[in-house]
């Protein structure tokens, strides 16, 4: 049985994906043992009781500092003993003790074909804005391992998106949900319950 933690900080629709498929059994032999939000108004929370999963809020405004609030969370964490950290809509910057403590362990969905779009300041709507700048005609979104860097680590799946004529980035954002981020979270997760996903060389390697 994989177990999951999920960390959240907004409505969590990527959560209600992963809730969805470990329900209807298109994520095989898995579970949700907590969802933590930096946000304590986070819907996602309200998500999670809704479905008699644990749910915690860490927030950086309860302690004196970053470190103490990221040594918060790495122990909030840890104490629900996960195989795999799930970052589903998550504005939380990874602090490195984390990614020491999980290597390979953490997954984050991005809303860009990476390396569009990504890295330092590239989140939410603000993707979705660049994207209809530059007058891109495909975009997406992406799974990957976390590093230590933004955006950077190991890619496990991508699925492209079009750009129509008339998008806003509201409407753009949706679709990506819809047709990308949705799909491709729970199926990533299927991937590593079942064992297909390994990294070798910084690069992921998917065995179907």
């Amino acid at each position: 049985m994989l177990k999951l933690v999920v960390l959240v900080s907004g409505g969590g629709t990527n959560l209600q994906a992963i809730i969805d498929g470990i329900a209807d059994g298109s994520i095989p032999n898995t579970e949700i043992k907590a969802v933590i939000s930096n946000n304590k108004n986070a819907y996602a929370l309200q998500r999670a009781k809704d479905h008699n999963i644990a749910a915690a809020c860490v927030s950086p405004k309860d302690f004196a500092d970053r470190a103490a609030f990221n040594q918060a969370l790495l122990e909030k964490i840890q104490s629900c003993e996960p195989d795999l950290i799930v970052l589903a809509g998550c504005l939380v910057v990874i602090p490195e003790i984390m990614v020491d403590a999980y290597p390979n362990k953490i997954i984050n969905i991005h809303p860009s074909l990476i390396p569009a779009f990504c890295g330092t300041g590239y989140y939410g709507l603000k993707v979705h804005e660049g994207v209809l700048k530059r007058g891109v005609k495909v975009t997406g979104a992406t799974v990957h391992f976390v590093d230590k860097g933004t955006d950077t680590g190991p890619i496990i799946i991508q699925k492209a998106v079009e750009v129509q004529q008339d998008d806003t980035p509201e409407i753009l954002q949706r679709r990506v949900m819809e047709q990308a981020e949705w799909k491709i979270m729970p199926q990533a997760i299927r991937l590593i319950a079942e064992g297909k996903v390994r990294v070798e060389n910084g690069k992921t390697i998917i065995t179907e």
